[in-house]
């Protein structure tokens, strides 16, 4: 069965994205578990695409699961930075040393 967008499942994504703390990174497929939806990381996506429509939300803390920054989000390095977010090269989190372990 397909997901299907709608507010409370945008609200959900965004509270748990919300509780990644300052510092730390999560996955697209983390924050999906986190909210029972283990196959839909690509939603989680499209919702932070999304997100400056329902608040402010620290969604650059959230990258793929090998730690690659979102394409086109160009803040999302100097805002890691800003929160002393290690970096394995310039396109990629250090996921060892920054996942947050939920």
């Amino acid at each position: 069965m397909a997901a299907v967008l709608d507010e409370k499942l945008i609200y959900e994504i965004l509270s748990a994205v919300e509780e990644i703390p300052e510092g730390k990174v999560a996955s697209y497929g983390q924050i999906a578990q986190l909210i029972g939806r283990d196959k839909n990381a690509r939603l989680v996506g499209k919702v932070l695409s999304m997100s400056e429509y329902y608040g402010e939300y620290p969604c650059h803390r959230v990258v793929n699961h090998g730690g690659r920054l979102a394409p086109h989000f160009y803040e999302q390095k100097s805002l890691l930075l800003e929160e002393h977010v290690e970096f394995k090269d310039d396109t990629h989190v250090d996921m060892g040393k920054c996942r947050w372990e939920c």
